[in-house]
């Protein structure tokens, strides 16, 4: 029997229900949402968790001529008096801003006209309806108007934008005789792009007024959802709102709801027959906490199994670092040394955790202002994570899995390879004494170069990890070595080397291999890599290449320390 496909990128209720993809059944969402429900409803939770996908499914709950079959066998299924009630019963307005953005607040606001006008041309049969005055149509058609001189593209005034989606509803509400429920999905995008790109005042003021007239003034208006990463401050967009019942990380109602729970992604490994991955797909993409549950991220999971599937390489990846600019962690770890200190990373890279003060509310133009604000930024995009149920807003961080650490190591990498590069002399140094055999060099260069970064405590993090680490550090300062073939985990004799090197006009060959020393037995650790590479024969691809002279190293690191031994062999073409 063929297995149903993954759905990667696929955020369509309608499509993943009828084209035969797998579907976590989150339709208790639903349940949940009726029957806790305020006027207004914002879930903050970080990319790629599953908003847009739970928003097609309200839509295709809620809206006039529903699909029941695309909910068959699903949870709300069960629920049939909150189905007879609810399904089907009114017009839904649904839009997505996470395309609304822009080099420029013209182009900005020319992408959202088009959002709204796009959405409302579902509705066009209302233009042949006698429910609705001329006066009422013309009110539609300034909102689905087209600009011939903008090469046919939808032009709306800003007064028209602002009201559009008020006026949208008052017309459905006349047409369907029935209020009208709005769906407004990555409402906070086009502020965090408006502010990265110097228009923030202008989108902000316009989301505003747009949020305030379909929100606030909107007697049409049976109840809202919106979705975001950050929870905006009241008083810089929801000053027109009557309290929006927030459903933020910290908050136990649908807890759920977003994210894969362990029990979810146990099914689907045993649905793929994966289930041999249990433990690693844990360690990678598990461990992000929304009050007393802990959920995984979806978008890993399923990129994850689609890569055990049609892929030999089964070492997980991080995807979810592929899917954004991370520009949070890059602003964060700039501010080592000015507000934060070395050792709070070091011990969050170590999988201990840090208490801090986290505010919700935050606006996009003052964000990085102060490190206070970078810590709750963190924690709302999903960098960080509860380590424990937080005291007030004193909440205890920690990174949530491998994957967000590995996004942590790679920027602390990035930054510790603009240290070597102002410090040409590392370079030299260190491959000079490489190249030569000076172990004693080599070790003296290293740990210099070490105390440009952070230290990895002895703690419960796997040793692999730690170990790929010191190995990031090796390539960080190799990288600048143009002349030299640099390669890095590629398969040799029985295994993968760490660092392997091939000097070619001085046929000189050498290969590393990287220990973390447990408990600082260095010694031990450094014959354990020495016996390694003899084991597996590292040195075959070398020999092939007619690297004369080989060079076999063992790295052994522990905190700032290391050791390195050496072992040498000559080779002669035959």
């Amino acid at each position: 029997m063929d297995k149903k496909m993954l759905p990667i990128g696929v955020d369509d209720f309608e499509k993943l229900r009828t084209e035969n993809y797998y579907y976590v059944d989150k339709t208790g969402f639903i349940k949940d949402l009726l029957l806790n429900r305020g006027e207004v409803n914002l879930f903050t939770r970080p990319r790629r968790f599953g908003k847009s996908l739970n928003m097609s499914m309200l839509r295709c709950f809620f809206e006039t001529g529903a699909d029941e079959k695309l909910f068959e066998g699903l949870a709300i299924s069960r629920e049939t008096k909150l189905c007879d009630t609810y399904m089907g019963r009114f017009p839904v307005i649904s839009i997505s801003l996470k395309t609304a953005h822009g080099s420029s607040y013209e182009f900005a606001k020319n992408e959202l006209c088009t959002i709204i006008a796009k959405e409302a041309m579902r509705f066009r049969f209302i233009l042949d309806s006698n429910k609705l005055y001329e006066e009422e149509k013309e009110q539609y058609r300034q909102i689905i108007k087209v600009d011939n001189s903008l090469n046919g593209t939808f032009a709306m005034s800003e007064s028209t934008i602002t009201s559009s989606l008020n006026t949208l509803s008052q017309l459905l509400e006349k047409y369907y005789g029935q209020k009208v429920i709005i769906l407004i999905d990555e409402y906070d995008v086009p502020l965090a792009k408006a502010n990265s790109r110097g228009y923030y005042d202008k989108m902000i003021d316009l989301i505003r007024n747009m949020l305030d007239a379909a929100l606030k003034t909107n007697r049409s208006l049976y109840f809202a959802v919106m979705t975001g990463c950050l929870r905006v401050s009241k008083e810089s967009i929801f000053t027109g709102l009557n309290n929006p019942k927030i459903y933020s990380l910290l908050d136990a109602r649908c807890e759920e709801r977003f994210g894969f729970t362990d029990a979810e992604v146990r099914q689907i490994l045993d649905y793929y027959e994966l289930s041999e991955y249990y433990d690693i797909t844990k360690e990678w993409y598990d461990g992000y906490r929304i009050s007393n549950a802990y959920v995984y991220n979806p978008w890993d999971v399923i990129n994850w199994c689609d890569q055990l599937l049609t892929s030999t390489d089964k070492r997980p990846k991080s995807y979810w670092k592929n899917s954004s600019s991370n520009e949070e962690v890059k602003r964060f770890l700039s501010k080592m040394g000015n507000g934060v200190t070395k050792a709070q990373i070091e011990r969050l890279i170590s999988g201990e955790s840090v208490q801090k003060r986290i505010e919700e509310q935050l606006t996009y133009n003052t964000i990085y202002d102060n490190i206070e604000n970078l810590w709750s930024l963190l924690f709302a995009t999903g960098y960080l994570t509860p380590a424990d149920m937080p005291d007030g807003n004193l909440v205890r961080l920690k990174i949530p899995n491998n994957e967000v650490r590995d996004i942590f190591s790679a920027f602390i990498l990035q930054l510790f390879e603009e240290k070597v590069a102002e410090d040409g002399t590392l370079v030299t140094e260190f491959c000079t004494a490489l190249k030569n055999g000076d172990t004693a060099e080599v070790k003296r260069v290293f740990e210099k170069g070490m105390e440009k970064t952070i230290s990895i405590r002895d703690t419960a993090v796997k040793k692999e990890f730690k170990e790929n680490f010191y190995h990031g550090l090796i390539l960080g300062i190799l990288f600048f070595k143009n002349d030299w073939g640099v390669s890095s985990n590629r398969e040799a004799g029985n295994g993968y080397y760490d660092i392997q090197i091939e000097i070619e006009d001085e046929e000189i060959g050498i290969v590393i291999v990287v220990k973390y020393a447990e408990g600082g037995d260095l010694d031990t650790s450094c014959q354990e890599a020495l016996d390694q590479i003899n084991r597996n024969n590292y040195t075959a691809e070398l020999k092939e290449d007619d690297m004369h002279r080989i060079l076999k190293y063992g790295f052994a690191c522990y905190k700032k320390q290391c050791k390195v031994v050496l072992e040498r062999e000559t080779y002669e073409a035959s």
